[in-house]
């Protein structure tokens, strides 16, 4: 059976850290294509210094482009109303009916799952690959999995380095001038230069 994974995401910006976990999914499960999926309105977290929906596509097309198995999806950013998962994963599920559908995500995200919209069909459509990148944060996700298997859910949790930086402090740090290259693809770091992404936005 071919398959198909979602790797949903605000990517504001899109870093080195968004890549390792999608291509370490790649690397250990069988997966025919991983579809990155730029959020419009994210539902579960406050958007701050968002960058236009066109320039957060385009660097994930810079970012992912060239690596095998990887498409960039504008879906969700052709969606005027929140980015909800059901309706992505429903979309998809449609698109490929014979398909097995993954949906990548943050440990975090798994710790709050329960209270997403309409989540137990969520874990009827997908099965969920979430990733451990915090301290210890493994074994509470392996709780947590064991929890959300009342649901009949699929759950796998996998191990992958904790990034050194967060999107927001990338954002900073474009604004206060400093070196974001060893954080970022160089094509992503050209294009928020040449389009001054960040530099232009002020603290509220």
């Amino acid at each position: 059976m071919s398959s198909t994974a979602i790797f949903g995401g605000t990517f504001n910006p899109v870093h080195n850290g968004h890549i390792k976990l999608a291509t370490d999914v790649g690397k250990n499960f069988d997966i025919d294509r991983i579809i990155v999926m730029p959020s419009k309105i994210p539902p579960h977290k406050k958007a701050e210094d968002l960058a236009s929906d066109n320039d957060r596509l385009n660097m994930c097309r810079l970012a992912f482009e060239g690596l095998k198995g990887f498409e960039v999806s504008d879906y969700e950013i052709k969606n005027s109303s929140i980015s909800y998962t059901y309706y992505t994963l429903k979309y998809f599920k449609e698109t490929y009916p014979l398909e097995k559908l993954y949906f990548i995500m943050g440990g975090d995200m798994l710790l709050s799952f329960t209270k997403w919209h309409r989540f137990e069909e969520i874990l009827s459509m997908a099965s969920i690959i979430a990733a451990s990148r915090e301290k210890d944060q493994y074994a509470e996700l392996l709780r947590e999995s064991e929890k959300l298997k009342r649901y009949n859910s699929e759950i796998y949790i996998i191990k992958s380095e904790p990034f050194v930086i967060s999107s927001s402090e990338i954002r900073e740090y474009v604004k206060n001038n400093k070196e974001i290259s060893c954080y970022l693809p160089n094509k992503v770091v050209q294009y928020i230069s040449e389009n001054k992404i960040y530099e232009k936005m002020v603290e509220k």
